[in-house]
C-alpha cells in the first residue's frame, strides 16, 4: 500500500515537474528599456512589437528576440581627405537606437547586429563626403558647420534604415604630419613678420618724433632770435635772473649748504 502511495508522488510530482518545465518554456521576460520581437517557424517575424514584462509564447513553435532599444554610444574613426587634399582623422561619437516600430523591418532587412553592420558604413560615407567640401583651414575654425552639417546628413541617412541618432558630434580631429609641420611654421613666420613690421613702426614712430622735435627746436631758437632782436639782451638778463632764482631755491632747501656772510673772516674749529 505505501509503495504504491510513493509511486503516485512520484508520478505527480514528475507530472508538475513536465508542466513547470512547460510553462517555464512558454514564459519570457522584456527587460526595462527592450523591446521583442517574435519569430514564429510558421509564419515568420511578427509584426506586433512586444513591450516591457513577461509574456507568453507557443514552445518550440516561437522565439523571441530581444533588442535594447535605449540610447548607446559608438565611435567610430574614419581618414578621410580635405578639400585641398590633406589626410584627416576624424572620430565621430555617435548615440544611437532603432526605431521601436521598425523593429521586425530592422530584423529581418539587417539582422540582431544592425548597428555593426549599418553605422561603420553610412559614417565613413558621410564624413568623406562632408570634409570634401572644407579644405584644412576651414575645418579647424569651421569646426561647428562641419559638425552641424554630419550631423544633418547622418541622421537623415540612418533614419533610412530605422536607427535614430539623438547626438553625433566630433571629438578628433587631426592632420597628418607633413600638414602639421607646415601649420608651425607658417604660424612662426607669422609672428616674425608681426615682430617686424612692429619693429618697423616703431622706427617710424621715433623718425617722426625725432623730426617733429627737430622742427619744435628750430621754431624755439626762430622765436628767441627774433626776440632778442626786437628787445636786445633784456631777455637773456631776464633768464639769467630766472635761473639764479631757481638756483638759490633749491641751494636753500639743501642741508649740506652753508653760507658765509662776505668781507668777514670766519674761523672754523675743526676737531684735532
Amino acid at each position: 500500500m505505501a509503495a504504491k502511495v510513493f509511486e503516485s508522488i512520484g508520478k505527480l510530482g514528475l507530472a508538475l515537474a513536465v508542466a513547470g518545465g512547460v510553462v517555464n518554456s512558454a514564459l519570457y521576460n522584456v527587460d526595462a528599456g527592450h523591446r521583442a520581437v517574435i519569430f514564429d517557424r510558421f509564419r515568420g517575424v511578427q509584426d506586433v512589437v512586444v513591450g516591457e514584462g513577461t509574456h507568453f509564447l507557443i514552445p518550440w513553435v516561437q522565439k523571441p528576440i530581444i533588442f535594447d532599444c535605449r540610447s548607446r554610444p559608438r565611435n567610430i574613426p574614419v581618414i578621410t581627405g580635405s578639400k585641398d587634399l590633406q589626410n584627416v582623422n576624424i572620430t565621430l561619437r555617435i548615440l544611437f537606437r532603432p526605431v521601436t516600430a521598425q523593429l521586425p523591418r530592422i530584423f529581418t532587412s539587417i539582422g540582431e547586429d544592425y548597428d555593426e553592420r549599418v553605422l561603420p558604413s553610412i559614417t565613413t560615407e558621410i564624413l568623406k563626403s562632408v570634409v570634401a567640401r572644407f579644405d584644412a583651414g576651414e575645418l579647424i575654425t569651421q569646426r561647428e558647420l562641419v559638425s552641424r552639417q554630419v550631423s544633418e546628413d547622418l541622421t537623415e541617412r540612418a533614419a533610412t534604415f530605422g536607427l535614430i541618432l539623438d547626438d553625433v558630434s566630433l571629438t578628433h580631429l587631426t592632420f597628418g604630419k607633413e600638414f602639421t609641420e607646415a601649420v608651425e611654421m607658417k604660424q612662426v613666420a607669422q609672428q616674425e613678420a608681426e615682430r617686424a613690421r612692429f619693429i618697423v613702426e616703431k622706427a617710424e614712430q621715433q623718425k617722426k618724433a625725432a623730426v617733429i622735435s627737430a622742427e619744435g627746436d628750430s621754431k624755439a631758437a626762430e622765436l628767441i632770435a627774433n626776440s632778442l632782436a626786437t628787445a636786445g639782451d633784456g631777455l637773456i638778463e631776464l633768464r639769467k635772473l630766472e635761473a639764479a632764482e631757481d638756483i638759490a631755491y633749491q641751494l636753500s632747501r639743501s642741508r649740506n649748504i652753508t653760507y658765509l656772510p662776505s668781507g668777514q673772516s670766519v674761523l672754523l674749529q675743526l676737531p684735532q
